[in-house]
């Protein structure tokens, strides 16, 4: 993540800064120094403080303090959770990319504990997709990660999973799962299904997981009841997609379902707020 992070940042930097900061450059006096707090100002999981604290180093600030354990829900704010201390005009350059890393990323955290926490004692699972910002997936994944939620998918090159275009251009679920395990025979193969007829028929073409597209809950509980009758409990996990809020993912946990993946974790999640402030040190 190291240098991946180094460049995200880099590329960030360059995107705000351009030629210069023109405002920092005329008002701050050359050689100030300056100190920063970053305070959380919503409740919420905080995460991204690597992020922010590498945009201050290639500013010039190394000078940075964690004060506070990511991945933990803070319901007590506001509160301090980073200080930092260096060149003024490199607090100020940095401070806006820093925050949009911190409070992006903190949403997607928070985000995503809130998910976990409304399906709790089902024994669900909540996943992430593919729909996250070009350029930054490992890092919005990094966030899932802290909310409590897991990782599925970080690419299309390390897992197997077949969908309507894939059935359609292949001639059939069935040739689709054969072709699949003759290309990469290690990957395990999950299968889209649109209802229970597909699970049916997946299940019986030897789909090692299915993930089951905007199915009504009726629809999935009636999938559970085929998996565990064909296959017993620990057959194939179903995976539930599609109409997931916050108001229906506890409905469709009750199911029986194994995960549940939702889209919105990445690209819908609100940016929790953060507000960096700045002093001249003496």
């Amino acid at each position: 993540m190291d240098d991946f992070e180094r460049d995200v940042v880099a590329r960030a930097l360059a995107e705000d800064l351009g030629a210069g900061d023109v405002t920092t450059d005329a008002t701050v006096p050359e050689g100030a120094r300056g100190r920063a707090r970053i305070v959380q100002k919503q409740p919420g999981v905080v995460f991204g403080l690597g992020a922010a604290a590498e945009t201050m180093r290639q500013r010039g600030v190394d000078d940075v303090d964690n004060l506070v354990v990511e991945g933990q829900w803070r319901e007590e704010v506001p509160a301090e959770v980073a200080l930092a201390s260096g060149p003024a005009a490199g607090l100020l350059t940095a401070e806006r990319t820093a925050l949009n890393f911190l409070g992006h990323l903190s949403g997607i955290a928070t985000l995503t504990a809130r998910y976990v926490e409304a399906i709790a004692g089902t024994g669900a699972r909540i996943l992430d997709t593919r729909k996250t910002t070009p350029g930054l997936r490992a890092l919005e994944k990094a966030a899932v990660a802290a909310g409590g939620g897991r990782n599925h998918r970080m690419g299309l090159y390390d897992a197997i999973l077949i969908k309507e275009n894939h059935i359609a251009l292949a001639g059939g679920v069935a040739k689709a799962i054969h072709a699949a395990r003759g290309a990469q025979p290690k990957l395990p193969v999950e299968v889209e299904c649109r209802d229970v007829e597909e699970v049916a028929y997946a299940l019986g073409a030897g789909a090692n997981r299915l993930l089951l597209d905007n199915m009504t809950p009726e629809g999935l509980r009636e999938a559970v009841v085929l998996r565990n009758a064909e296959q017993g409990a620990e057959g194939p996990p179903l995976e539930a997609s599609g109409g997931v809020d916050l108001d229906t993912v506890r409905e469709i946990a009750e199911t029986g379902v194994d995960f549940i993946s939702i889209g919105a974790l990445t690209h819908s999640a609100p940016t929790l707020d953060f507000s960096m402030l700045i002093e001249l040190a003496t």
